[in-house]
């Protein structure tokens, strides 16, 4: 057997290497595509971040006592939900 791997020898480190980048070409395509979803979902999650934060500033805007003002302010904040939600669908 020693004999055999010594007078082989760059034969079967080249059957190796070549069996490794075999292997790791299909790596390269799958990295890409994971890399595509993971921007995409940070996307989605920036803006509902945005859209949790909007409605948590409408929420306190209801609480307070100051009516006539915020009133304007609450239409804008809905009017962006509904731009942040279609940009998610």
């Amino acid at each position: 057997m020693k004999k055999f791997v010594q007078e082989n020898f760059t034969i079967i480190v080249l059957v190796i290497a070549l069996l490794g980048f075999l292997k790791s070409c299909g790596d390269t395509r799958e990295i890409s595509k994971v890399r595509k979803e993971m921007t995409e979902q940070e996307k989605r999650f920036e803006v509902k971040i945005q859209i949790e934060g909007l409605k948590s500033e409408k929420r306190a805007i209801q609480a307070s006592d100051r009516k006539i003002l915020d009133v304007q302010r609450q239409t804008q904040i809905d009017e962006e939900v509904k731009k942040l939600e279609q940009t998610i669908k």
